[in-house]
């Protein structure tokens, strides 16, 4: 039985998975759009955007410290994602670009997309994953009218 058994194998070890995931997640941040299956996109996504959240709060502690220190590269995170990103210039493109993109969202900096078309060789769903530009609005939670019940 698989009860509370996160995540997806794709016949591979471990140490392949990661490195797909890893590979996934530095293709994305160097392209900002990339078509993938719906699999692995599902996977992709908590994975990428822990990543970015991890820029983002390096982004705002460096912020918050203030004076010399506010322009500066956030080290610690800048180390933590070098041991998951394969490049070191997208790590770069990642603390310098997409971060701070997202200093005023709560999260969600990503999307999937659904495409009507399958993979050629094996019929796979595909999708395109992407990350949301930094103009588009926060959508909030849709407020529900109260139903007033006739008693």
């Amino acid at each position: 039985m698989r009860h509370r058994k996160a995540g997806r194998k794709f016949k591979r070890t471990p140490e392949h998975r990661r490195m797909l995931l890893r590979n996934l997640a530095t293709s994305l941040f160097e392209h900002e759009r990339i078509e993938t299956t719906q699999a692995k996109a599902k996977d992709l996504q908590p994975y990428a955007e822990k990543l970015i959240t991890l820029a983002v709060r390096g982004l705002r502690r460096q912020k918050a410290l203030g004076g010399e220190h506010a322009d500066k590269m956030p080290l610690a995170e800048f180390r933590r994602s070098l041991t998951v990103l394969t490049r070191k210039d997208i790590a770069y493109k990642l603390f310098q670009e997409i971060a701070p993109r997202y200093l005023e969202r709560p999260g969600g900096y990503s999307r999937i997309y659904k495409l009507a078309h399958r993979r050629q060789g094996d019929c796979s769903p595909m999708a395109l994953i992407e990350l949301i530009p930094a103009d588009e609005p926060v959508r909030s939670k849709s407020v529900q009218p109260e139903v007033v019940g006739s008693a």
